[in-house]
């Protein structure tokens, strides 16, 4: 074969040859380079799973066609330094309440996360719910290892930490579903996370923290009259996330007609859409409920209260279930245990 030819080919075997050095940088680069990182400082799975273009490239899967927001917590300068324009009133905006807004602001102080989490690379975060579905799984030992470990409500820590584990990072409640002492199933720099429903709910915060009297009309279980928590871990959640959480992930109207009954995000799915803003890596425990039909069965880790007490609730509790199921084939989030 003389030279010509053998030069010939060469030069037509070049495309194909660059095509798949492109090829094989482009899928497995990535995969070598993270196992390179793992090399040189071990990590733990969840932080193995992390990478800028990973996150953002899970953010884009599912398809909200918004941006991530990071600033979790309304901040006086928000009231205070220009007007902020809102159309919506509360839950999913604050128009008629920022005066009210103000006042709490002014008294908390501090509006962001601790900066030791703010600083870091990668974020991993869990959100444990309350649900039966943990009872039993003996995970808090992982639930530990988390950056980030979010809870809901009043539900407990003490006495179920080898299923729940005892840190937490952030818990989100709002007047119902306060403690009069925070201290008892929390930790000393946990962060206390106001969902505000509605306008009472910010009077009641606005009245422990300046000691004013106590109204008690406008809810629909009485809240604690004395609140012994830190002021200074007090943060208030923008109502943009319920905002989002309804519209866009759920899919809910925000504005229903006369003769349908208001449906609204649950504070577990409102935590997972945050999760899906703030953090890297987004796993979940102690989401799910029984059968509805069945209403005998327990629906908490914890206490008595059972599927019955969840009959002429405001959440659609089987449509979060779906959205849920949705964002683990999507690979948005992972659940620690066997789904319901």
């Amino acid at each position: 074969m003389s030279k010509n030819i053998i030069k010939t080919w060469c030069l037509r075997l070049l495309p194909v040859l660059f095509f798949f050095i492109v090829f094989v940088t482009y899928y497995h680069f990535p995969a070598v380079l993270q196992r390179c990182i793992s090399n040189r400082k071990p990590l733990n799975n969840s932080k193995s799973l992390c990478g800028g273009w990973q996150t953002q490239k899970k953010w884009e899967s599912l398809n909200f066609n918004i941006s991530r927001q990071t600033q979790l917590f309304l901040q006086l300068e928000d009231f205070f330094w220009r007007e902020r324009l809102s159309k919506l009133t509360l839950p999913y905006g604050l128009k008629g309440s920022e005066q009210m807004l103000l006042k709490v602001l002014a008294m908390t102080k501090s509006y962001e996360v601790p900066a030791q989490i703010k600083k870091l690379e990668c974020r991993t975060c869990v959100v444990i719910g309350n649900g039966f579905a943990i009872k039993n799984s003996s995970l808090g030992s992982t639930i530990n290892k988390y950056d980030v470990v979010i809870r809901l409500n009043d539900a407990p820590v003490r006495g179920y930490e080898s299923d729940v584990g005892n840190k937490t990072t952030m818990r989100f409640f709002y007047p119902e579903s306060a403690s009069y002492d925070p201290t008892k199933h929390n930790e000393r720099d946990t962060l206390m996370v106001l969902v505000p429903f509605k306008q009472q709910d910010l009077r009641w915060l606005k009245e422990i923290l300046y000691n004013e009297k106590r109204v008690r009309k406008g809810f629909w279980k009485p809240p604690p009259q004395i609140w012994q928590g830190d002021v200074s871990k007090i943060r208030v959640l923008d109502p943009h996330f319920l905002w989002q959480t309804a519209g866009t992930l759920l899919h809910i109207p925000l504005d229903p007609k006369s003769k349908q009954n208001p449906v609204h995000p649950t504070t577990g799915i409102l935590a997972v859409f945050v999760a899906l803003n703030y953090c890297d890596v987004v796993h979940i425990a102690g989401f799910g409920y029984p059968d509805s039909r069945s209403y005998r069965q327990p629906i908490h880790y914890y206490g008595y209260e059972t599927m019955k007490s969840m009959k002429n609730s405001y959440h659609d509790v089987n449509h979060e279930a779906e959205t849920l199921k949705r964002l683990e084939e999507s690979g948005a989030i992972s659940f620690l245990h066997q789904r319901l």
